[in-house]
């Protein structure tokens, strides 16, 4: 089973918002079906019906609890208010379960009682306004008596059981509650679903306590009947026992005469198979000895079809078949180049990877992580290391993984028990030396049932991997010889000791000339073959794959690009194929018939045209973006407003940027009273974006000064950067990024921190050639080159006179 994954429709995100709403005593009501919930139990639910669905969904949702009440009639398909019980338990979602065949399935703990006092209409699901029934909490002396009396006679059923687990009389005997035994031995008798209704319908204690012992009693008295009348039936066992054995025999017979049934014939094969599967030493004796127990066992037996299964598994994997060639870095290079534009840094890295590997086979060399923005070619890349080194390719999505099961298997003793997705996927690949890509490992999760982050410590570190032990197989796997790779879109979000196992390698956005280039050598003609044309049939412009790039897409990588793409052939495609026309080029005069107006305009120019606005840099998880820092003022007395949904660092910021200022506002030409009459409003557009980090301190410094000198920010510079107290400018991270979504941007003028300097070469070629960079040790740099220098000069002395 999986877990919830709700698909948010509108209508299920209007109602998530009107049932926040709605006040403590509404309740959404799940109709139960032979099922009666009591207070303190938890009981498995198998849910179907659309309404149903819905309720456990939005329960699920938005933190509920659920209403259970029993049908008064099992075969009502839809039923009303009036077709439910009135009493019901207030029930908490554990859990909320999809099964492989698209069953529904809830976990959940009863609470309390309660009563329908309205039905409310109007709601995909039944909603009901209901009044809670509290237990009273004082027990007179009868109550105890009785208490103790139910605790007697529930430990005397379950000695009757014949299989009753020990945990079962331990948990009775260490009840101290009256009104939770009394519900649980009520949810446990073997009664009818009305005549437990009955039992939850009696609020009083005594009385509820004494319907439950006299039903118990009864049903004592039938198991004490039915334990006779199992040992008198023992003889009739011991009899099929004795023709279990004769037929056992008679098997033997059978063989002795060359007369072998079905399942001597499957035994054979599979023992064929642990000799071709070159198992070793460990491994072949444990799938040996499963063999004996297959053989020895019953086909009707339960356990024989996953002993067979489990053989399958191991006799399957492969653990000696390899695939790998020798490694030709000439050929390694030629195969990046062909299928990758630019990154010349990770291909470097890659090859040296390769090299290690070609001149030490046997050694043992890190696992590589991808990190980068969605679209950048984070698992093509894998798969070229794949093709340049002739391995198998497999990859494995762990995004939403939040069992360790699905990493290690489940033990064998569950029913549909399997390996893990590691084993599945080397079984896959055929090979013990194959690619295994671990796709998306910083959106591993984490649920009750184990970390799955903490099952791959082991897997991926190359002191611990040639013994790695899958929960099903119970047999050590050498991935020794196995060439991961992981990929993520932010490194913050992968757990320490797993990063600490992996060499990260980053992958930046694309520059405009890169997009270009990428668009002309491979999504064009990938695209044209998808929509069944020709080369000769349809040809794009540069112009226009530029025009698409500034005007209709905003991104670090080129998928966005790539559908655009595929929008404009398929116009093509319907002129061509409806016989309009034989020979199509594309320009750039074309595209606003084809995609409609532009989506993206330069807009740094016309922001930036009045005082109080700069142009920032900022890093997302999909690459960079320009940050636009707006600030007004207006009358009042000296407040500081915030918009934007700024996160605290951010806020602390601009603090600090309002206190720089009013450190140096004489020698800027601001006179300090007026500050005092005038509220400041900082804002930063897209509001509903969250937004936080230190590097828009200088931004957040340049836009005061621009608002209270009147002076306005030069359109083409954008800046970032941390700042002090004391006017220094700090370092921060992300500059690659950054400074690419500059350049996409129209910016031609960046300013960073001059200890950013390190990362200047990793800064692509395309945007250090089109972009100026001016490195800022102080703000008097920045307010210099974005207000002027006179401005910068008179910020500097100001800051002399006050060291």
């Amino acid at each position: 089973m999986a877990e919830m994954n709700v698909n948010e429709t509108a209508s299920a995100g209007t109602a998530e918002s009107r049932i926040a709403q709605l006040p403590p005593d509404t309740m959404i009501v799940l109709p139960a079906r032979n099922i009666v919930l009591f207070p303190g139990v938890v009981l498995p639910l198998a849910i179907g019906r659309k309404r149903s669905i819905a309720a456990a969904q939005e329960a699920a949702r938005s933190g509920r609890p659920l209403g259970i009440l029993l049908q008064k009639q099992e075969g009502t398909e839809e039923p009303s208010g009036d077709d439910l019980y009135q009493t019901g338990t207030v029930a908490n979602v554990l859990r909320y379960l999809t099964a492989p065949d698209g069953t529904h399935h809830l976990v959940v703990q009863g609470e309390q009682r309660f009563h329908v006092k309205e039905w409310l209409e109007g709601w995909p699901f039944m909603v009901a306004r209901v009044e809670r029934v509290s237990e009273a909490e004082t027990q007179d002396a009868e109550i105890q008596a009785r208490f103790y009396l139910l605790r007697d006679r529930a430990l005397e059923a379950v000695s009757l059981l014949p299989n009753a687990p020990q945990e079962m009389g331990a948990a009775i005997q260490a009840m101290t509650s009256a009104p939770l035994l009394a519900d649980m031995v009520a949810t446990y008798l073997d009664i009818g679903p009305s005549e437990k209704q009955d039992l939850l319908e009696v609020l009083d204690l005594r009385q509820r306590l004494d319907r439950v012992l006299s039903v118990l009693n009864s049903r004592i008295e039938v198991m004490r009947l039915t334990k006779e009348i199992s040992q008198q039936t023992k003889e009739n066992v011991d009899k099929r026992q004795r023709e279990y054995l004769l037929r056992e025999q008679l098997r033997t017979i059978q063989k002795e005469l060359g007369e072998a049934d079905e399942k001597a014939t499957e035994v054979e094969e599979l023992s064929q198979a642990i000799d071709k599967a070159k198992m070793p030493e460990e491994v072949e004796a444990q799938a040996r000895k499963e063999l004996k127990r297959l053989e020895r066992m019953p086909e009707a037996a339960t356990e024989y079809g996953m002993v067979r299964t489990y053989l399958e598994w191991l006799t399957e994997l492969p653990w000696a078949v390899e695939t790998a060639k020798e490694i030709d870095l000439k050929e390694a290079r030629a195969i990046l180049d062909d299928e990758h534009f630019g990154l010349e840094k990770i291909k470097k890295r890659i090859l040296e990877f390769l090299a290690v590997r070609k001149l030490n086979p046997e050694g043992k060399s890190p696992i590589l992580c991808f990190v980068g923005p969605p679209g950048v070619g984070k698992t093509s890349l894998g798969q070229s290391i794949a093709r340049a080194t002739g391995r198998k390719f497999q990859r494995v999505a762990l995004g939403g993984v939040h069992d360790e099961s699905e990493i290690r298997g489940h033990r064998r003793t569950y029913v549909g028990a399997l390996p893990g997705t590691i084993i599945q996927a080397l079984k896959k690949a055929g090979s013990r030396d194959c690619v295994l890509m671990l796709d998306e490992v910083d959106k591993l999760g984490q649920g009750f049932h184990g970390d799955p982050s903490a099952a791959l410590l082991e897997l991926l570190d190359p002191e611990q991997n040639n013994s790695f032990r899958d929960t099903y197989l119970g047999v050590p796997f050498d991935m020794s010889r196995v060439m991961f790779i992981a990929t993520a879109n932010m490194l913050e979000n992968i757990p320490g000791p797993l990063r600490d196992r992996m060499e990260v390698i980053s992958l930046a956005g694309y520059t405009e000339e890169e997009k270009l280039q990428i668009a002309r050598r491979y999504l064009v003609d990938r695209q044209l073959k998808s929509n069944g044309l020709k080369p000769e049939q349809v040809a794009i412009t540069d112009e226009a794959l530029r025009a698409i790039i500034m005007g209709y897409t905003r991104e670090a990588g080129v998928r966005s690009l790539e559908r655009q793409v595929g929008a404009v052939l398929r116009n093509a495609a319907v002129r061509i194929a409806s016989g309009e026309a034989e020979q199509i080029t594309i320009g750039p005069d074309d595209l606003q018939a084809i995609l409609g107006g532009k989506r993206f305009e330069n807009e740094v120019a016309l922001r930036t045209a009045l005082p109080g606005v700069a142009t920032g840099l900022a890093w997302t998880p999909v690459g960079g973006d320009i940050l636009f820092i707006e600030a007004s003022r207006y009358p009042g007395n000296g407040k500081l407003v915030l918009t934007g949904q700024l996160g605290d660092v951010m806020k602390e910021s601009v603090q600090a940027a309002l206190s720089l200022l009013k450190s140096r506002a004489p020698a800027l030409g601001i006179k300090a009273e007026d500050l005092d009459k005038q509220d400041i409003h900082v804002h930063v557009p897209a509001g509903a974006t969250p937004k936080d980090g230190p590097s828009a301190g200088v931004a957040m410094f340049t836009a005061l000064t621009s608002l209270l000198t009147g002076r306005s920010v030069r359109a083409d510079v954008a800046m970032t950067g941390e700042i002090s107290l004391r006017g220094l400018v700090l370092p921060v991270g992300g500059i690659k990024e950054k400074v690419t979504a500059a350049a996409l941007a129209g910016v031609k003028t960046v300013m960073l921190p001059a200890r950013n300097r390190r990362d200047y070469d990793d800064i692509p070629e395309d945007a250090r050639n089109r972009l100026k960079f001016v490195w800022l040790e102080t703000v008097d740099q920045a307010i210099a080159c974005a207000l002027g220098d006179d401005l910068g000069a008179s910020c500097h002395q100001a800051a002399q006179a006050a060291e």
